[in-house]
């Protein structure tokens, strides 16, 4: 049986509208769509199943949806014939099918700028962890095995002068070339378009995808899950990289194919990888990459912190009370779908 909603506000005089939130988000966001709306929170420590999707979608006027779990698609649509609004918690809208949403008028909302400088902390995190062996290093110490100095015992790579090559210089990608001024690296990136402005403050030469794998000591993903970017590192493109390289994903799972990645890593193609986001979620039990000792996991933490989080609610908050209000979202995907003044 399906765990019972809560949160539900009603009224005897105008109907509100109904607002199905996937998951109990934080307060910061919840208690602005109190104001408006009656609220349906799926309470747990998950997103609400598909089923709990498609039968609250059956009255709901908006979704407040978690990305990339809920899967907002035209079977999901179809189930809803009073959605004006989704508006997900994160930058990323590829649960969505926008075009099917544009096509119904509804409206895709996401939270830009909300955790761009977690995510690079982020993206950071990762790297040092894998370049100097972290997890390693404390699983070892935990298990008793350390029985005194060595001075070979878990030799890293240096970060410091290394060439660093970012996958897609956007808002993060900027954040993270940013953060690499610090440690004296030479950045290199590559993306659909070059932005000579941002070669400039971030002193960033740009390279075609196979240069930078074949340079970079280090490279992060750091660009939007698209139909091109979808696989976009594979069996290939780890071949290129330099078997001393460390890779690192904070962006989406599915831009990297996660078997292909795994194989180099046991077969010492490329030296490490620092990974917070999977084809699926969570990774299955027997994945392969869940043996790998130089790979460093994470669950999908780019932006957990409690600030970035907050915000992240109230700006997905926002973007509903205003569609519900009849006024244009601040951050809407799909611009086509709004026909208001």
């Amino acid at each position: 049986m399906m765990r019972a909603m809560t949160e539900t506000t009603k009224t005897t005089e105008t109907r509100k509208p109904i607002v199905f939130c996937s998951w109990p988000f934080p307060d910061a966001g919840l208690s602005l769509l109190r104001e408006v709306a009656d609220m349906r929170v799926w309470q747990g420590t998950e997103a609400a199943p598909r089923e709990a999707l498609m039968e609250a979608l059956k009255e709901a006027d908006a979704v407040f949806a978690l990305p990339p779990t809920d899967r907002l698609d035209s079977a999901a649509m179809a189930q809803a014939p009073h959605l004006r609004v989704i508006s997900g918690f994160g930058v990323g809208y590829d649960y969505v099918d926008v075009a099917e949403a544009t096509r119904r008028g509804i409206l895709v909302c996401n939270t830009p700028g909300t955790l761009t400088e977690t995510t690079a902390d982020q993206t950071w995190a990762l790297l040092l962890a894998a370049a100097r062996h972290v997890a390693r290093a404390d699983r070892y110490v935990r298990s008793g095995a350390w029985q005194g100095y060595d001075p070979m015992l878990l030799l890293g790579a240096d970060v410091h002068g290394a060439t660093l090559g970012i996958v897609g210089l956007g808002t993060i990608g900027s954040a993270v070339a940013r953060r690499a001024s610090g440690f004296g690296m030479r950045v290199r990136y590559t993306g659909r378009t070059r932005r000579p402005e941002a070669e400039v403050a971030l002193e960033a030469e740009y390279r075609s995808l196979d240069d930078l794998l074949r340079e970079s000591d280090f490279v992060t993903i750091n660009c939007a899950l698209t139909p091109e970017t979808r696989g976009l590192i594979g069996a290939r493109e780890l071949a290129l990289m330099k078997p001393t390289a460390i890779l690192v994903n904070t962006a989406r799972g599915a831009i990297v194919d996660q078997r292909a990645l795994a194989d180099a890593l046991q077969n010492g193609r490329i030296a490490a990888a620092g990974v917070d986001v999977f084809e699926q979620e969570p990774i299955s039990p027997d994945d392969p990459l869940l043996s790998c000792e130089t790979a460093v996991l994470a669950p999908h933490l780019g932006s957990a912190t409690y600030a970035t989080r907050a915000r992240m609610a109230r700006v997905a908050a926002e973007n509903i009370v205003a569609a519900l209000q009849g006024k244009r979202p601040k951050h809407l995907v799909n611009p086509q779908a709004w026909h208001g003044d």
